[in-house]
C-alpha cells in the first residue's frame, strides 16, 4: 500500500474512533506510529508530543503533521493531516445537519457522562507509559506534578511553564556536563 495512504488511512482511523479530544487520542496515536508501523520510535514520539503540544493548533492534527512531515515531507504533512481531521469535520457536519435537536436529549447527556472516565484513562496510559520509556526520575516526578498544579491551580500559560522548565533543564545539562569535565 502507498505510504500516503497508509498515512491519510491512519490517521483518519484514529479520528474517526476516539472521542474526548487530543490527549485521548495518545494511546491510539503512540500504537499506530509507534508500535504498529514504526514510523517514529519511542524517544521521538515523546519529542513529536513535547513539539506539539508547544506548536499552536490541536495536539494531535499537530502530531499528524510532524509524523506525516517525518514521512513523506509537505505531501506527507497534507495527507496525516486531512486523515486527523476528516472524521471530526463529518461528525460535526452531520450533527449540525440531523442531530441538533438531540443536544438537550437525557440519553445523549448520560452517554458523555458516561464516557468521561474512559477518556480520563486513555490520557492517563499512555502518560504513564511515557513516563517508563523516559526512565523519569523521582525529581522528574515531583518537577511534572509542580508544572501541572502550577498550569491547573495558579492559572499559568503552558506555554510559559515550557519554556522554564526548557530552560531549568538546559542549566541541569550545563551543570551535569561541567561535574563529569571536572
Amino acid at each position: 500500500m502507498n505510504e500516503l495512504w497508509q498515512l491519510f488511512w491512519s490517521f483518519f482511523r484514529i479520528g474517526m474512533f476516539t472521542l474526548g479530544g487530543g490527549y485521548a487520542m495518545l494511546p491510539l496515536i503512540q500504537h499506530e506510529v509507534v508500535e504498529k508501523r514504526q514510523w517514529v520510535d519511542s524517544k521521538e514520539f515523546i519529542e513529536l508530543l513535547a513539539l506539539a503540544q508547544t506548536a499552536p493548533g490541536p495536539m494531535a492534527v499537530n502530531a499528524a503533521v510532524f509524523v506525516g512531515y517525518k514521512r513523506k515531507s509537505l505531501a506527507g504533512s497534507i495527507v496525516a493531516t486531512l486523515g486527523m481531521t476528516l472524521p471530526s469535520f463529518m461528525i460535526i457536519l452531520f450533527i449540525a445537519m440531523y442531530l441538533i435537536g438531540f443536544r438537550e436529549n437525557r440519553y445523549v447527556e448520560s452517554f458523555f457522562k458516561g464516557i468521561r472516565p474512559a477518556v480520563v484513562a486513555l490520557i492517563a496510559a499512555p502518560l504513564y507509559s511515557l513516563g517508563k520509556a523516559m526512565k523519569i526520575s523521582w525529581f522528574g516526578i515531583i518537577l511534572a506534578g509542580s508544572v501541572a498544579a502550577a498550569i491547573a491551580f495558579a492559572d499559568i500559560s503552558p506555554a510559559i511553564m515550557v519554556i522554564v522548565i526548557a530552560a531549568l533543564g538546559l542549566c541541569l545539562g550545563i551543570i551535569q556536563k561541567k561535574r563529569k569535565a571536572a
